[in-house]
């Protein structure tokens, strides 16, 4: 490697005045130029601050000891995505909602798991679709029978 230069053999040393790294930049809140002057416009790092190593083989840290996550409900996200299947299309879905839902809010009370908010959408859901289910076929009724009232009295067509 051969001998350092000046500027290297100040950093090896540490004996140069202000600063600690090659091309004059130190930790303690300034960047100098090779002269010792301030350099306009430079990123000024806080004094106390000092980038964090990187230590091959080290794991990173994942998260407290003893706090393990809480489990969610599996039926609870099974309540929620029938509860909004039954309105693109699938109108079964939403008795499965209610169903599910009840049992889920059951199992969720008994284990403490998380999902309860989702279980009571579910349930919130399939009970409106099924309002509006209960409501669509009345509608249709009425308009069968208002039609078929209205259409008796016309004469026999000829085709």
């Amino acid at each position: 490697m051969g001998n350092p230069t000046q500027g290297e053999a100040d950093f090896v040393s540490g004996d140069e005045g202000g600063s600690s790294q090659p091309g004059g930049f130190d930790q303690n809140g300034g960047a100098t130029q090779q002269g010792g002057q301030e350099q306009p416009g430079a990123f000024h790092q806080p004094a106390g601050y000092g980038q964090p190593s990187f230590q091959p083989g080290v794991p990173n840290w994942a998260g407290a000891p003893g706090y393990p996550m809480a489990k969610t409900n599996v039926l609870a996200v099974i309540a929620l995505v029938c509860g909004v299947a039954q309105f693109v299309g699938l109108f079964p879905a939403g008795i499965a909602a209610i169903v599910v839902g009840h049992i889920a809010r059951k199992q969720i009370r008994q284990t403490s798991e998380q999902g309860d908010g989702m279980a009571l959408a579910g349930l919130i859901l399939g009970y409106i679709g099924l309002a509006l289910a209960v409501i669509g076929i009345i509608v249709i009724i009425v308009l069968v029978a208002h039609t078929t009232q209205n259409h008796v009295n016309l004469p026999p067509s000829r085709y």
